[in-house]
């Protein structure tokens, strides 16, 4: 008899143990694999990230958001235009409401590497020009990939509605020599 009171304590703890992990996966943090190279160097192929559903979205940080073209797929991408911002870029420089604004996360090794063959690491364009619309709207992000050559991002897909930002990312735990907090 105290073999399988202690049986069922085992199978409802861990139950219980199951059930607040769903929990937590569905409402509050997102465990999601990088794929493709449009975060390169920052982020590669099979990279494992934890992102917070509800996180507060701030410029420059990594999120991991709906494929607003492809049902079901998720990208991770950087914000770079928060709402209400001006975003262009011109001669491989970003501005931001006019401000020339620096990209400390562009690993300049990395850029280099298109400059000397002569392709702009990141084309010029204005929201004007790609949109009509002088700034980012209200609730919406503008976001880029870290491998601007490559990247599928605002540029082609446009805005990203902040229902569509499905974490902030926080933790790379995989692979375990590349582990960083956020």
């Amino acid at each position: 008899m105290e073999f399988f009171k202690s049986l069922f304590q085992i199978v409802v703890i861990f139950a219980a143990a199951l059930f607040v992990t769903q929990l937590l996966l569905k409402y509050v943090i997102a465990n999601e694999e990088v794929f493709g190279p449009s975060m390169e160097p920052n982020f590669e192929q099979g990279d494992r990230l934890i992102a917070f559903r509800h996180a507060k979205i701030k410029r420059n940080e990594v999120v991991i958001i709906k494929a607003p073209d492809a049902p079901g797929e998720f990208y991770i991408k950087r914000v770079i235009g928060m709402p209400g911002d001006r975003v262009a870029v011109k001669n491989d420089e970003l501005y931001i409401n006019g401000k020339k604004t620096p990209q400390p996360y562009l690993k300049k090794s990395f850029v280099d590497q298109y400059l000397n063959n002569g392709i702009p690491f990141t084309a010029n364009f204005s929201l004007q020009q790609l949109f009509g619309v002088t700034r980012v709207p209200k609730n919406e992000y503008f976001v880029l990939g870290d491998n601007r050559p490559v990247s599928k991002d605002s540029r082609y897909f446009g805005f990203v509605k902040r229902s569509g930002v499905v974490g902030v990312v926080k933790l790379r735990y995989w692979p375990l020599n590349k582990i960083q907090i956020y």
